[in-house]
């Protein structure tokens, strides 16, 4: 019983140095001291309470006051309180400094707490990037096209850079700065001959207004001759008339087809009645004979007319067929 008794107090004895040692560290207490930043043991007891790193808070404070920065605790705590990156921040303060920019802490913590790397704003700034914009095509007036690769170099504009505007609208403005100047060459030969005419053009438009860059210079990396984009557009509507004048061809054929059937229909509609007139014939006859109009005799007479008209028709189709071509001037006879 006191071996257990024993063990249970030495485990607590361990708990409690450690928590003293958590909750009051002495040792970040000396490095401050050591490092001529000194700070109260209630400061960083009060840092473990709430929650703050009091390490990392240590670490870059040395750091910013060894650069001769003039940052206070309570900046740094409520930077990390809100989530900032406290490392870049310091960091991006001693770079401003040594570059001479002017760069308060109050900028730098809000371009931080935007998202953005303030590291890397600061370093564009000093050092200008370059972008490689993706290949812009454009159409000459003659109708050629060009295909256009630039490249854009950019420096970072602090004042600008919480709630301006990122590379892609760069990129964009400077698409459709290189689009309009190529659309407003007469021919494409002048763009190929003087391709600083693009460069000089976007930047006179300013396209850098609202952002979070200054576009220091537009360099035209490369112009390549594309598709004939007005033979193309010309041998379209060419087909594209084809097709109507063949629909409209093919409509008035089909009008004049069913103009022909009608007459066909027309046609056989007038036989039917011929056929009908001539049905009523043989009755008118009847109607005839039955009324004493008409006689025996008058009817044989009516026969042998029709057939002596149907021989002289045979005949005369004969005579036709026989002799197609009429005898010569004076009425005589071809020798046989």
């Amino acid at each position: 019983m006191p071996t257990v008794l024993l063990v249970v107090i030495i485990a607590l004895i361990f708990v409690a140095v450690v928590m003293f040692l958590y909750y009051f560290p002495l040792g970040l207490w000396i490095r401050t001291i050591a490092a001529g930043v000194p700070l109260s043991i209630g400061s960083l007891i009060r840092m473990r309470i709430i929650g703050v790193p009091a390490g990392l808070l240590v670490s870059n404070l040395v750091r910013a006051r060894k650069a001769g920065l003039p940052l206070t605790v309570d900046q740094l705590q409520s930077h990390i309180l809100a989530g900032g990156n406290i490392d870049k921040c310091v960091l991006a303060m001693i770079a401003a400094q040594r570059a001479q920019i002017p760069l308060e802490w109050q900028r730098a913590a809000a371009i931080d707490l935007a998202g953005r790397d303030v590291l890397e704003a600061l370093q564009t700034s000093v050092n200008p990037k370059v972008i490689e914009t993706p290949l812009f095509q454009g159409v000459a007036q003659n109708g050629i096209q060009l295909n256009v690769k630039a490249r854009i170099t950019v420096r970072s504009n602090l004042d600008r850079y919480v709630g301006g505007a990122g590379e892609p609208t760069i990129v964009a403005r400077v698409g459709e700065g290189v689009v309009s100047a190529v659309g407003a060459a007469v021919d494409h030969k002048e763009v190929l001959e003087y391709p600083d005419r693009i460069s000089k053009a976007v930047l006179a438009k300013g396209l850098d207004a609202g952002t979070a860059f200054e576009i220091v210079s537009i360099d035209i990396a490369d112009v390549d001759v594309g598709k004939n984009i007005g033979a193309d557009l010309q041998t379209s509507q060419a087909e594209a008339d084809r097709r109507i004048a063949q629909a409209k061809a093919a409509e008035r054929q089909y009008a004049a087809m069913a103009a022909e059937q009608e007459m066909k229909a027309e046609t056989q509609r007038m036989r039917a009645k011929v056929v009908e007139a001539e049905a009523q014939i043989p009755e008118a006859i009847a109607e005839a004979f039955r009324a004493g109009h008409l006689g025996v005799m008058d009817y044989y007479k009516i026969n042998n007319i029709q057939a002596d008209t149907g021989m002289r028709g045979a005949i005369g189709q004969s005579v036709g067929i026989e002799n197609p071509s009429p005898p010569p001037a004076g009425g005589t006879l071809p020798p046989q």
